[in-house]
């Protein structure tokens, strides 16, 4: 066991060597400048300084999503802290693991509302693993090492350590027992017996598969267990890559505006696997998805998750890649899965490829464009909004790894995202796609990839307006519009200020250069994309939706 006289803040930055950590986002504190002092002591960490806590923190989940490994991100007292919780959330509804540290007011001012003074244990307590004061210097590394099992450990998701100023200077003997490794459980071979009966009697069964899989490194094995039993595999909201979209049992994408034909594939099936996946919301679409005829097979590493949201018939805790390399040993056979499975593809295929007339708005087209562009390793992020919708829809994932979005639907999340997964695959195009509001919430963060040269594409889908929320607005409240109308935004010069290229666009023919262009410059750039304002979704224009209240 290792030992050395140190500061706490030495420690932790020790600490942080030790669990390999290669990238740190922050935006300054004084609360914390020892640990900053000692950062610049050590050259094989990068510490990547944001412009705003927010989208520090999106960058440092965007990160640990694209590596699978913690990402570390780091603020200063109150105000620090509650400008980067947005980022804190996401970890928590996204599974992330996220280890936050946040610099506090010192010891002897607490309970004084001391300048920037909040209890930051109990600020993030229902949205974080964990949240923990260091208040004695001796047990930095204990503390340290257990955030990053937390963090790592079950369902990941973010762990808050709170380090009053005074502390972190304090310099005392440490011991570094070997960082605690993630326990991987597997099911028993009784629970296994159970899914193999359940499937011996099935007649249409089909997997949800979510980021369980992503984060167990197990999407070979989910591929190698759907084809041996020819099971048709949906994917949870957001978890698009977690199997090949252009795999002959891929059925679809459970996420806001899925084709009745996907729902329609879940709802007929008899036995349902969800494999790595809470059954949120969003993907059961508003928890009305799954009915009590069913059987339910859920198998989660989170004992919370399982029993949430339906009661399963089957439960098994268990880690996604042990559970599936059970599950692969199963005899459960039926001539009809197959076809089966392939009318539910066909069903996926032919929401995906819908015939669209010559004048597709060129938000359909854009996606038709990039999709036969790119390399097939791109990684694409995306913000909240109805933009989204024609990726969701549209675009194939056909590679494990290759997209990085929010499921706790925040906006402001795509650029800072797409220099969170460009940090991890430098190598790889990496596409942000984001509305005119998202964008403006976090577009300081520019300067930070051009700072930094980090060479990300932005996608800008210019409305002038919060375009989900008009949706919305207009099916509740037609023509009332108030508070979703935006001003003129010049993305183009607003990006060109920054240091980064700008484009602005109204054509195909136009975007098809800027795009080109882009994919060689290898710098930062947006390029604007002039949408039209009535065609709020997919499926509807504004016109559409009003005429159906009448």
């Amino acid at each position: 066991m290792k030992e050395r006289k140190e500061t706490a803040a030495q420690a932790i930055v020790h600490c942080l060597q030790q669990a390999q950590v290669e990238k740190v986002f922050c935006v300054p504190g004084e609360s914390y400048l020892a640990i900053l002092d000692a950062l610049y002591d050590t050259p094989s960490i990068e510490v990547i300084s944001a412009r705003h806590e927010g989208g520090a923190s999106f960058m440092a989940e965007a990160y640990a999503k694209s590596t699978l490994k913690p990402g570390i991100v780091m603020a200063t007292r109150a105000v620090g802290a509650a400008n980067l919780s947005i980022g804190v959330h996401t970890a928590y509804q996204d599974s992330t693991p996220l280890v936050v540290f946040l610099g506090q007011v010192h010891s002897k001012f607490r309970g004084r509302e001391g300048f920037q003074e909040v209890d930051l244990e109990q600020y993030f307590q229902s949205i974080a693993k964990w949240s923990i004061e260091l208040t004695d210097a001796e047990r930095t590394v204990e503390i340290v090492q257990r955030a990053f099992h937390i963090a790592t450990s079950g369902r990941p998701g973010p762990v808050i350590v709170s380090l009053p100023e005074d502390v972190l200077p304090q310099e005392v003997t440490m011991l570094y027992p070997p960082m605690p490794q993630r326990s991987s459980p597997a099911p028993s071979v009784w629970e296994v017996k159970q899914v193999e009966e359940l499937l011996t009697n099935a007649k249409r069964p089909v997997i949800i598969a979510g980021g369980g899989v992503k984060s167990a490194k197990a999407e070979q094995d989910l591929q190698t267990f759907a084809e041996m039993l020819h099971l048709p595999v949906v994917t949870a909201f957001r978890r698009h890559d977690v199997f090949p979209n252009d795999h002959v049992l891929y059925a679809g994408h459970l996420g806001l505006g899925t084709p009745t034909s996907i729902l329609k594939t879940v709802k007929q099936a008899d036995v349902v696997l969800a494999l790595g996946t809470r059954l949120s919301e969003v993907t059961t679409q508003d928890y009305s998805l799954l009915s009590p005829e069913q059987q339910l097979i859920h198998i989660d590493i989170d004992y919370n998750s399982i029993g949430k949201s339906y009661a399963p018939n089957v439960a098994i805790v268990a880690d996604i890649k042990e559970a599936l390399m059970q599950l692969i040993t199963l005899k459960s056979t039926s001539t009809n899965w197959e076809n089966w499975a392939l009318s539910c593809n066909a069903a996926y295929m032919q929401a995906s490829r819908k015939e669209e007339s010559s004048s597709t708005n060129i938000n359909r087209n854009i996606i038709d464009h990039i999709k036969t562009t790119l390399p097939y390793d791109a990684i694409i992020t995306n913000d909240a909004g109805n933009f989204a919708s024609w990726i969701h829809q549209f675009y194939m994932f056909n590679q494990s790894h290759t997209y990085v979005g929010p499921t706790s639907g925040a906006m402001g999340y795509g650029l800072p995202a797409a220099i969170g997964a460009k940090l991890a695959y430098p190598e790889r195009t990496v596409i942000a796609f984001a509305g005119d509001g998202g964008f403006m919430m976090t577009c300081q963060e520019l300067e930070t990839a051009v700072r930094y040269d980090i060479p990300v594409i932005c996608l800008v889908f210019n409305n002038k307006m919060y375009g989900t929320i008009r949706m919305h607005q207009e099916m509740h409240y037609p023509t009332r519009v108030v508070a979703t109308d935006l001003g003129d935004v010049r993305f183009k010069e607003l990006a060109n200020s920054l240091g980064a290229v700008g484009y602005r666009v109204t054509t195909m023919q136009e975007f098809k250069v800027a795009f080109a262009e882009s994919c060689q410059i290898k710098k930062p750039t947006v390029i604007e994309i002039m949408s039209d304002p009535e065609q709020i979704s997919v499926t509807a224009t504004i016109t559409d939706i009003r005429k159906a209240r009448k």
